[in-house]
């Protein structure tokens, strides 16, 4: 399967690769950058090496010997990190400016949107972003369980992906809009209200869903601002059928009393918190709810309406840089995750600018990106860091990121499972 992998990546990414072992071996490679960035502190461990062996990081550190079966692999000139995860994405959404999300929803076939997924699975991974948590696949149904399995069965390139399936809505409350009433129109996501929210919760889970994602607040209706939709009781029903099967649940929420109702009911991440207070972070903190601010969406839709990135700075991209500095001085932990799909997949470097631009180090956002992450979602036992035992997700980057954050887009490595997806060829 090794080889098949190897073959596949050599001919969709036109670069050399490094051997790898046939099928029941163990591939054995010495990694050689200037430096590694471990993932969880703030230190860049100069004269570094990294042994890979099979799927696994076996050591990492100033004095590994490449055992005689090694291929090693120089990189010079670059610092390797854990591969990126990125925290809030759609591979099934192409940017807004391109085709409205009302078309893509409407219009756009099931198979024209899987066949767009899997080439942005691929830029994903090329970009140095080998997991993925996938929030949702606006009205393409269980397409992400499959294209989650062609990645996992090697038939497509592409990061881990931690899928949502469906998203659940309130009845009566997302989108597209402008029909007749009662005329049955694809939606973003699947509805459900009282009892019927653990079933969909339940339903979706029993479907390949990693996650379980609600609105906890969204527009009644064109032109009104964001109010809360399920009850603070329907929000807790569902978290506790999610966790009872072993599932995180994801909580879209721009409104403080949406926001609110959400913590309280338990759910372990809230995305974009608009009008989050502090009294709300506080509680996020206590609770230990992680934050995913998706600066980079705010400043994309922006810039289709016209935005230039010059002052003044539209307000709701201001507002999401209020919100994380909110959210940091509480001391809630911060997800990297733009919601990309709202623009450029592969882009994702974005969100990790912008973080930096609202007054994290680089250094906060590489350990955000990375073990952070990894921590949040509940993987950080296998991935986010560069330690013996862990899964051998890492990357190379021509530059310093922990002195800035920009060099994560000069990506020379990748390397996925153990599986070289892009780099030079090792001696």
């Amino acid at each position: 399967m090794r080889v098949i992998f190897r073959l596949v990546a050599t001919a969709l990414t036109g670069v050399a690769l490094s051997a790898h072992a046939a099928p029941g071996q163990d591939a054995v490679t010495l990694l050689q950058p200037d430096a590694v960035f471990d993932g969880e502190t703030a230190v860049l461990h100069k004269g570094w090496s990294v042994l890979v062996r099979g799927n696994r990081i076996e050591a990492a550190g100033p004095s590994v010997a490449a055992p005689p079966e090694a291929s090693v692999i120089a990189l010079p000139g670059t610092t390797l990190m854990p591969g990126m995860i990125e925290g809030h994405s759609h591979l099934f959404l192409h940017p807004y400016n391109e085709t409205p999300w009302d078309d893509q929803v409407l219009h756009e076939s099931l198979a024209l949107r899987t066949a767009r997924a899997t080439v942005h699975a691929r830029v994903t991974l090329m970009a140095g972003f080998t997991t993925v948590r996938d929030l949702g696949t606006e009205s393409a149904g269980y397409a992400d369980v499959g294209l989650k399995q062609a990645i996992e069965q090697g038939i497509v390139p592409g990061p881990r992906m931690l899928v949502a399936t469906r998203a659940i809505v309130a009845t009566g409350a997302y989108g597209p809009r402008g029909f007749e009433p009662g005329v049955a129109v694809p939606l973003g996501a699947e509805e459900a209200s009282g009892p019927d929210l653990v079933t969909v919760v339940r339903r979706q889970i029993g479907a390949g869903a990693d996650l379980v994602k609600v609105y906890a607040d969204y527009r009644w209706g064109p032109g009104e601002p964001s109010r809360p939709t399920f009850t603070e009781g329907e929000l807790k029903a569902a978290v506790e059928a999610a966790h009872s099967a072993g599932r995180e649940v994801v909580a879209h929420a721009s409104t403080a009393e949406g926001m609110r109702r959400a913590v309280a009911a338990g759910v372990d991440t809230i995305e974009h918190g608009d009008e989050g207070t502090p009294e709300v972070f506080a509680a996020m903190k206590a609770k230990g709810i992680g934050f995913c601010p998706t600066l980079a969406a705010g400043d994309a839709i922006a810039r289709y309406r016209g935005w230039n990135g010059s002052a003044p700075v539209p307000k709701g991209v201001q507002e999401g840089f209020d919100v994380l500095a909110k959210a940091r001085k509480a001391g809630v932990a911060i997800c990297m995750g733009g919601d990309v799909g709202v623009y450029a997949h592969g882009d994702n470097a974005r969100e990790a600018e912008l973080m930096v631009k609202g007054g994290m180090s680089p250094a906060e956002v590489a350990i955000a990106a990375t073990s952070g992450n990894a921590r949040m979602f509940g993987i950080g036992d296998r991935l986010g860091a560069v330690k013996p035992g862990m899964l051998a997700d890492l990357v190379a980057v021509e530059g310093n990121p922990l002195a800035d954050i920009s060099v994560i887009r000069k990506v020379s490595l990748v390397m996925k499972d153990g599986v070289l997806w892009k780099g030079p060829v090792g001696r």
